[in-house]
């Protein structure tokens, strides 16, 4: 080949070269901007300021959002707020084997479910017993080790978010070692919270003050606990309510509940808006 054919040559692949790199940073630039406004996607993000979790908060940011129709089907299963949840108060000891299956079994599934319509209040004491003993202020069914983790478990509902409160006290009795899994449910579910913090409440006047506060609910019961666990529903105990809760507490919440009851209890299925490719 010829020193000018191949100058030719040179300059065609460097050119083809250029047009290649050329239409690749194109098609970069035309994904980026697909992505960005949603063109061609199967799904667009709405172009607004808000994070989805405040989408729904009120008429105006949807419909900035584009999404009020969803939104508006979305509130259509929630309940009614002006009418008041299944109150259920649970009278426990942390180590008491009847308490931890009741909570795991029954109460915390219940709630995960259920819990736009129900509250929950824990009252870790139960059957102990309160003494004249500075070294020993409590008495407890299991022993001391109950004593303590009645203490830790009131620490805890103290001193974190009730909903991260009661996950972290699920996951202690649902562990084969209540006592020893504490810090490490706590790290898991909150994280922000130091050991140090509850242990310091277990062992100074603060977590005294919250036994005696729970001693008192439960002497206060009327009629007075003769078990535990002792529930009782909107501030009331029957043995009918209680057996039932035993045995269904989902459905006995469900059939307490007097508002319009939501999709979980019904078994009717959500319908959402959607749009398929």
């Amino acid at each position: 080949m010829s020193s000018e054919g191949l100058r030719t040559k040179i300059c065609v692949d460097s050119f083809a070269d250029a047009n290649m790199k050329l239409s690749g940073i194109l098609a970069v630039l035309f994904l980026v901007y697909t992505e960005r406004s949603g063109f061609g996607m199967c799904h667009p993000k709405p172009a607004c300021r808000y994070p989805p979790s405040q989408w729904c908060r009120s008429l105006e940011i949807a419909i900035e959002c584009r999404v009020e129709k969803q939104c508006m089907e979305v509130n259509a299963t929630r309940p009614n707020q002006a009418v008041p949840g299944v109150s259920v108060t649970l009278y426990y000891e942390s180590l008491c084997p009847d308490c931890r299956e009741f909570i795991t079994q029954q109460l915390f599934p219940t709630w995960t479910m259920l819990q736009d319509i129900m509250a929950v209040t824990l009252v870790p004491y139960g059957n102990a017993k309160e003494l004249r003993s500075a070294n020993s202020p409590f008495s407890c069914q299991h022993g001391e080790p109950e004593c303590r983790g009645n203490m830790i478990e009131a620490c805890i509902l103290h001193l974190t978010e009730h909903s991260l409160a009661f996950h972290i006290i699920y996951c202690m009795e649902s562990s084969a070692d209540v006592l020893s899994a504490a810090q490490s449910c706590l790290r898991l579910y909150a994280p922000s919270v130091p050991w140090s913090r509850v242990d310091s409440c277990v062992k100074g006047d603060l977590g005294y003050q919250l036994m005696r506060a729970n001693a008192l609910m439960t002497r206060a019961l009327n009629p007075a606990h003769t078990h535990v666990p002792w529930i009782t529903f909107n501030g009331e105990y029957t043995e009918e309510n209680e057996d039932k809760a035993m045995s269904s507490l989902f459905q006995l919440v469900c059939r307490l509940y007097k508002g319009v009851k939501p999709p979980a209890c019904t078994g009717a299925p959500v319908r959402l808006d959607r749009s398929f490719c």
